[in-house]
């Protein structure tokens, strides 16, 4: 920040959703938006780096000379257990927010962008593989990968083209054998506009717009009623919200 490099600790849980404090000004941030909250540098937002929550088979056939991130046997013991997010459904929450028949703990695929605050249930989001909808001002595409569990979204217009195209889920799409990298780039998509095809990288392979990739939005995973009381405006996909107060 400003040129200051800072060094964050866990310092505390805000209606659970941990805060972080920084040594060198001592201001304490909020994990789900980065904004300070507290302290010198209160009101200051840390600026969002892209990431993507893939599965690592996916992720490894996309980048084959990546590295992941070594496990410290120093701290080994105090790692969550790999049932963590199954214990996690069933955590009582300090907050919630009963509308629209969502559990605290639903899964959503929330984004923020164009003015607006939109969530996707991720249960529905896989279950469909393609979703063509509006956030804000914008139409948005969300697409799940080759896995059936990743999922990515874009902005759903074509560089060099007018309108809003449609976009179709190839039909004779199959689950691939093997999670490789010829498997990860295939076309899952074709668009009614320039009858493209395209991967889950959002890149055109075949077609007019051959070469051509659709702009990437950001997207968080986050519980429900985490994602709607930082997200008071929020919409949801496919459901009613209004503004009910906590519980």
């Amino acid at each position: 920040m400003d040129g200051l490099k800072l060094t964050f600790h866990l310092a505390g849980i805000n209606n659970q959703n941990f805060l972080m404090r920084d040594e060198e000004t001592g201001t304490y941030w909020q994990q789900i938006s980065g904004l300070a909250v507290s302290g010198p540098l209160k009101g200051r937002q840390l600026p969002f780096v892209a990431s993507d929550e893939l599965t690592f088979a996916l992720w490894r056939a996309e980048h084959p000379q990546g590295t992941v991130l070594k496990d410290s046997d120093k701290y080994k013991a105090e790692y969550s257990q790999r049932d963590w997010d199954v214990k996690m459904k069933t955590t009582r929450t300090v907050l919630s927010y009963r509308e629209a028949g969502l559990k605290p703990r639903d899964l959503m695929l929330g984004i923020r962008a164009f003015g607006a605050s939109r969530a996707f249930p991720i249960e529905r989001v896989l279950q469909e593989k393609l979703v063509q909808d509006r956030v804000g001002t914008e139409p948005v595409l969300l697409v799940v990968g080759p896995d059936g569990q990743s999922v990515r979204v874009f902005r759903q217009r074509i560089p060099g083209t007018d309108g809003v195209p449609e976009f179709y889920r190839n039909v004779e799409e199959q689950a691939p054998a093997k999670l490789d990298a010829a498997a990860a780039s295939a076309p899952l998509l074709m668009d009614g506009t320039t009858g493209s095809r395209w991967n889950f990288q959002g890149c055109a392979v075949e077609g007019k717009a051959k070469g051509t990739c659709l702009e990437p939005v950001e997207a968080i995973k986050d519980y429900w009623f985490d994602w709607r009381h930082y997200n008071l405006q929020t919409s949801v996909y496919g459901k009613t919200v209004g503004h009910a107060k906590p519980e």
